[in-house]
């Protein structure tokens, strides 16, 4: 197993969710802690870094905390279930007390305790293993991929998905790009893990972890954008990635209505607009998208989420990796890239595989070497998931089949 990347949370029992299937709790509760050494620690980083790189700019970024399933929008198991092989790393936490003294009839996780290790039995805390409906499955946000409910299915999108309102709920609170550079991208990352297992029991506890996006963008004839990124930038310069970024807490702040701002942003400010703020990270990845490759957002489908993964050479910061349809052929899509758009400068090559290729990618092969950690974690969940499948997960729709045989 590739030790730079793992799979905190996959969807592959719905085939990913729409924006309408997911909702945000904000508080200030899901902010990391810190202490008057830490924040001196942080603000020594900034400084020098600033001195070096004066451009650099301290935008407000989503903290991924924890999420919870609605375990009571499970589609029921008729057949049994089969759990993936990569699951997140820690055990859940069963009915977590609220800020009020009550209790929540969710599972939650955490981010992992062990970096890039995949635990393929996870258990409650007391030892006990989750079962849902009358099939074998673990945890059901593990994922119960035979003989689900038509109606919650692969591949159903419509109303029928909608109706059944929100099943994930991704808790965050405010962090900021100082913040990251001060802790998850800091030499002191490491003991910042142990310390933070040792005194809140939560590794993550007072690392930045900014949530970012990623996007498998899949062309009308089925092949997947990768771009070279420029050796200039500040990660992974020469490797492959997919097109991918970070939402914004300025942009659903009515406050900040130039979205350029590097002063801080309140909770109160974000706790007032939820639906914003799960829009933002939706509409973010195709806004990536459009910059990186020049793809217009007319050509782009809805964005479904995947899953999150974990880019362990950055102390496991979080990523939301979207499947992305696009009407465009491969062909438009490079002519497109080549005239370049708003963040050309990002990268300097398009790469195209196709889905086939993709679904066989592993760390076996050379290509794999050559992508970036948030890449192989979006190759991962796109190989969960198959967002684009219609029926179940071992095997590929006619037009899927018809479209590999040409390969």
């Amino acid at each position: 197993m590739d030790p730079d990347v793992s799979v905190l949370l996959e969807c592959a029992v719905w085939r990913g969710l729409a924006e309408a299937e997911v909702q945000v709790e904000v508080s200030e509760s899901f902010n990391r802690q810190t202490d008057a050494a830490l924040e001196s620690h942080i603000e020594e980083v900034w400084a020098k870094r600033v001195t070096r790189e004066p451009w650099l700019f301290n935008g407000s970024k989503f903290r991924l905390h924890s999420f919870t399933f609605d375990s009571s929008k499970f589609p029921p198991s008729q057949t049994g279930c089969q759990f993936t092989k990569h699951l997140p790393c820690a055990p859940p936490k069963q009915r977590q007390p609220t800020t009020d003294g009550g209790d929540r009839g969710e599972e939650e996780r955490r981010c992992p305790e062990g970096e890039g290790a995949f635990n393929p039995t996870p258990q409650c805390t007391d030892g006990r293993r989750y079962q849902q409906g009358n099939g074998d499955c673990d945890h059901p946000a593990l994922g119960c991929l035979a003989g689900v409910d038509p109606g919650c299915g692969p591949g159903v999108r419509g109303s029928t998905r909608a109706e059944a309102g929100p099943r994930l709920t991704l808790r965050l609170g405010l962090t900021s790009y100082k913040d990251f550079l001060g802790t998850n991208w800091s030499e002191r990352a490491g003991a910042l893990r142990r310390r933070g297992e040792t005194e809140l029991n939560d590794p993550c506890g007072l690392l930045a972890q900014p949530l970012g996006v990623g996007g498998v963008l899949c062309t009308s004839d089925g092949k997947v954008v990768l771009i070279r990124r420029s050796q200039r930038v500040a990660e992974a310069g020469g490797l492959l990635d997919i097109p991918g970024g970070h939402p914004e807490p300025q942009a659903v702040c009515p406050c900040v209505s130039d979205g350029v701002s590097q002063d801080p942003i309140s909770i109160a400010a974000v706790q007032r607009s939820p639906k914003a703020v799960v829009s933002e990270i939706f509409s973010s990845v195709c806004a990536e998208i459009r910059d990186e490759v020049n793809v217009p957002l007319g050509s782009l489908g809805g964005p479904v989420l995947m899953g999150v993964a974990l880019n362990h050479t950055s102390a496991g910061r979080p990523s939301a990796e979207f499947y992305v349809s696009c009407s465009l052929t491969s062909e438009e899509v490079r002519e497109l890239y080549w005239r370049g758009g708003a963040e050309a400068n990002e990268s300097t090559d398009i790469v195209f595989l196709s889905t086939k290729e993709l679904l066989q990618l592993d760390s076996s092969r050379p290509l794999w070497s050559e992508l970036c950690p948030s890449a192989k974690g979006a190759v991962l969940l796109y190989q969960l998931v198959r967002p684009d499948a219609s029926i179940g997960p071992e095997q590929t729709s006619s037009d899927q089949q018809k479209h590999d045989e040409k390969e």
